[in-house]
């Protein structure tokens, strides 16, 4: 990240798909900022849109506007374009949000104030959410893994609207991971959180660039990059399958023994196929287990590469 050069807040927003909204978008944001009376910035990270955002992105920009424009060579998500986003953001406390306008720019001063209390992250939460329920049901799965991975305490509302401290985008982004969780990574590094209640609008113009695929895709990127909990889950099937053909095996072992009946050859078969597949699933667990170690640990690569920037000499 760069050095910060008196600048109080970096507002970051990632953009794909928004040419009909982002214009607006922005102009919101400039009066909100302007109204508080502080240096700000604006960072738009156009994530590879397939409309023509990035013209439309290029036409917002001038000299004299604090706004720097990032072209992605490709849509690598959300995530990604927000740590972007964080890597160029200069100032001593960053906002992430949304480009349509859901959450209202106006309500930015809350999230400030609330953090110039000595808190690390502070997040929206939303009197009433204006999504599609399949949203809200995708919300309430990667909020039960936020708590039981990234330990989110009790009672705290995660969502893309929030500001945190120019310390704690630095360790985000230090973290160095192929596939960003953004709301993970702030709980990681983050000491003090808290809420701030504030409006959420509905999507004006078009419709959300989020899908139940999209939602699976994250879901599965926090289960498989954050967590061992699948391979936990092989590891226990791996157990029960080695004790199911133990106990299967001394069972018919008895009968043969003490009891007199012949075992018919199949059984035997079936016992020892069981038996070599559970040992080969604990096997794989355990295995799995220092892979997604060691995988964590040389894990260097950005996740985005930038086609294009415009603004503080890009």
């Amino acid at each position: 990240m760069k050095k910060v050069t008196n600048i109080e807040l970096s507002v970051v927003i990632p953009v794909f798909n928004s040419s009909e909204l982002i214009k607006n978008t922005v102009d919101e944001v400039e009066r909100s900022l302007n109204a508080l009376n502080l240096s700000y910035e604006i960072i738009l990270v156009n994530d590879g849109s397939t409309d023509n955002s990035w013209e439309v992105l290029k036409e917002i920009f001038q000299p004299q506007r604090n706004i720097v424009i990032v072209n992605l060579l490709k849509n690598y998500g959300q995530h990604s374009a927000i740590i972007c986003g964080l890597d160029k953001a200069k100032g001593s406390y960053i906002v992430t949000m949304d480009d349509d306008l859901q959450n209202p720019p106006s309500e930015i001063e809350k999230l400030y104030r609330k953090i110039s209390e000595g808190f690390d992250l502070v997040m929206a939460k939303f009197n009433s959410k204006k999504h599609a329920e399949y949203r809200k049901l995708g919300s309430r799965i990667v909020s039960f893994l936020n708590y039981k991975i990234f330990k989110k305490p009790r009672g705290i509302s995660l969502t893309n609207f929030r500001i945190f401290t120019r310390q704690v985008a630095e360790r985000v982004v230090g973290h160095n991971t192929f596939h960003p969780y953004i709301p993970g990574l702030l709980l990681m590094y983050s000491s003090s959180i808290a809420n701030v209640t504030t409006d959420h609008k509905p999507r004006s113009i078009g419709k959300s660039n989020y899908s139940p695929r999209k939602i699976a895709k994250l879901v599965f990127r926090i289960l498989f990059n954050y967590s061992v909990y699948p391979l936990n889950v092989l590891l226990t099937i791996g157990i029960i399958g080695a004790l199911f053909s133990f106990f299967l095996a001394a069972y018919f072992i008895f009968k043969a023994l003490l009891v007199g009946v012949s075992v018919p050859g199949w059984t035997t078969v079936v016992v020892l196929i069981s038996f070599f597949n559970g040992i080969l699933l604990l096997t794989l667990g355990i295995i799995g287990q220092y892979i997604v170690r060691i995988m964590n640990q040389i894990a260097q690569s950005k996740p985005y590469v930038i086609k294009e920037e415009v603004g503080y000499g890009g």
